[in-house]
């Protein structure tokens, strides 16, 4: 009898393309593993309204999803309006960090998640960078709520330079993921993919040893040291990699495919 596994799957770099492309071959071996009795999670940094219609590409309507890093979790069901409902919603004062960034970065770009609507932002961001409904307001205002994630980019620093200005800053009380580029997505303290991932595997039933992951990016590294399994794409970046058992093929050789069909058997 097989084991069912929980399957927790990044989407931006390991399902899809960073055009937003989804292979026919990574959409098949996602429906392969679901058929086979596993419980697929996608795990993303993306808002829940911007990863629905990654679902709906790969045909997923019930079970569970973790987005914003772990901030939100919600439970899919394809009878309810929205096909989803927010099962959990961690949030946390954004003030003191803002203020410190925007002390050191004032020609930032801040943004606050508006969970199932969109973001409130001190100006517009490029277009295609965060979805859902945009609302422009002032710095001050960004801070008047709790929030689940608070949003920092900016051109004119690079990723290394993030690094040493969160250390500068002395960032506290709170979780930080480091993009590809000079973004940064701040998260309530100790708040990651893997810490909501966990709570949804205890939900499942499913023992710690029967877990997988796969991932790319920064905000992947906890959810891959949590995983019975973790599987870093090939293309991952070196602190990635590293904190990986394994590696498989970049998006370009739909590498999550790869390692998704070897769960069969």
């Amino acid at each position: 009898m097989t084991v069912p596994l929980l399957v927790a799957l990044d989407v931006d770099g390991t399902l899809l393309s960073y055009t937003e492309d989804l292979s026919d071959e990574v959409a098949s071996a996602v429906a392969a593993v679901r058929d086979a009795g596993h419980h697929v999670v996608i795990a993303t940094g993306r808002s829940v309204h911007a990863t629905i219609p990654v679902l709906q590409q790969l045909g997923i309507t019930t079970g569970w999803l973790v987005c914003s890093n772990g901030s939100v979790t919600a439970r899919l069901d394809a009878s309810l309006p929205l096909g989803y409902e927010i099962h959990e919603e961690i949030t946390f004062d954004p003030a003191p960090a803002l203020r410190l960034l925007h002390a050191q970065m004032p020609d930032a770009y801040f943004a606050v998640e508006d969970v199932g609507v969109g973001f409130r932002m001190n100006k517009l961001f490029p277009d295609g960078e965060l979805s859902g409904e945009h609302r422009i307001v002032g710095v001050e205002d960004l801070v008047e709520a709790h929030v689940t994630r608070l949003i920092v980019r900016s051109p004119g620093h690079t990723t290394q330079e993030f690094h040493d200005l969160v250390m500068a800053t002395g960032l506290a009380d709170v979780t930080y993921a480091i993009g590809w580029t000079a973004w940064m997505d701040i998260a309530p303290q100790g708040v990651t993919k893997a810490s909501a991932l966990d709570r949804v595997r205890v939900r499942l039933g499913v023992r710690t040893e029967d877990t997988v992951a796969v991932g790319d990016g920064s905000n992947d590294v906890d959810m891959l040291r949590w995983a019975g399994r973790d599987v870093a794409m090939g293309h991952a970046p070196e602190n990635v990699l590293a904190a990986a058992d394994e590696v498989t093929g970049t998006i370009d050789e739909d590498g999550a495919a790869v390692l998704l069909r070897s769960l069969l058997g």
